[in-house]
């Protein structure tokens, strides 16, 4: 639910009413996590989706029966080997999901739904029927990315990472260049020396770091200050020779750790333009915060919709 809390929540707020159907458990193959979910108005509006477009249909007519109930209901939607074109997920799966009413009045959702969009820590218990927990949705505020390098590739990269649901920061010591109107999508543009930025801000485990200028002022102690911090990931632009020469230099200096440096940064897609350069970098911080492989899913056998690792959904045992 948390993922279109906006867009809940500028219905809510206009005094509207919503249907919102929630995914509480997922079993086999299925194009989406536990926790999505869809939402219906009044007038009939759908906001989000609880699959690829599989159910979609009987959740919506699930969410009506709620508007025009009012009350809690709990349903399973899969695929059905006597009636293969039945109502089902041609994938293989099986989801339930649980229907309810929410309005301005409902503090129990309303009040996380502020939360999340304030980017704040927050959970919300899903209910059934009876009132009995059937499952407590959490969410996290969003990761940050911080990108080093106020540059073309960088106003590609802030772009699409915030379209990922990132909280981007760009730093660049040049006033000139890192500027709002450059990087309208960061949450924040600093000016400032990027090794006295990075000592001072906060970073975690989900932080990504990309170093997207290699000038040599500040590269390669940028660098090995990223690499000292506890990021998630941290990545640096530069061609091969340049990529050979900060590692040597790394190196000189001691730092160990340089298995953690992604560099050159990104994914082999033949990226040329920034904007097909952010999609590479993108691709790979996803599949190394995921531990997939990159290559192509034509090439692999098993499941494609993996495991969420980081858990950030709580079925209640009953």
């Amino acid at each position: 639910m948390f993922e279109i809390a906006d867009r809940l929540l500028v219905v809510i707020d206009a005094g509207g009413r919503l249907a919102v159907a929630t995914a509480i458990e997922i079993t086999g193959s299925a194009p989406r996590t536990i926790g999505t979910s869809m939402a219906v108005t009044d007038d009939g509006t759908v906001i989000g989706s609880i699959s690829g477009g599989c159910v979609e249909g009987a959740v919506y007519e699930l969410c009506r029966r709620v508007l025009e109930t009012g009350e809690t209901e709990v349903e399973s939607f899969g695929f059905d080997d006597d009636a293969a074109f039945a109502v089902g997920l041609s994938c293989g799966g099986r989801i339930r999901v649980v229907a309810r009413l929410i309005t301005a009045d409902v503090a129990s959702a309303v009040t996380p739904l502020r939360a999340a969009v304030a980017g704040r820590s927050a959970a919300c218990a899903h209910l059934d029927p009876q009132g009995a927990p059937l499952f407590v949705e959490r969410t996290d505020p969003p990761p940050r990315l911080i990108v080093f390098g106020a540059v073309e590739f960088g106003v590609a990269l802030c772009a699409a990472a915030a379209a990922l649901g990132y909280r981007v920061s760009v730093c660049d010591a040049r006033s000139v260049f890192a500027t709002t109107d450059r990087f309208p999508a960061a949450a924040e543009v600093v000016v400032e020396w990027p090794t006295t930025y990075l000592s001072r801000t906060e970073v975690d485990t989900r932080t990504v770091i990309c170093v997207l200028t290699h000038d040599e002022r500040f590269d390669v102690d940028l660098v090995q200050a990223a690499l000292a911090t506890d990021a998630g990931y941290v990545g640096a632009m530069g061609s091969r020779v340049t990529h050979e020469a900060r590692v040597r230099e790394l190196a000189v200096r001691g730092v160990t750790d340089l298995g953690r440096l992604h560099s050159p940064i990104g994914l082999d897609l033949g990226a040329s333009t920034p904007e097909e350069t952010a999609i590479s970098i993108l691709a790979e911080v996803l599949a190394e915060r995921t531990g997939a492989t990159g290559t192509r899913l034509a090439s692999q056998t098993g499941p494609i919709h993996r495991p969420i690792h980081h858990p950030i959904h709580h079925p209640v045992l009953r």
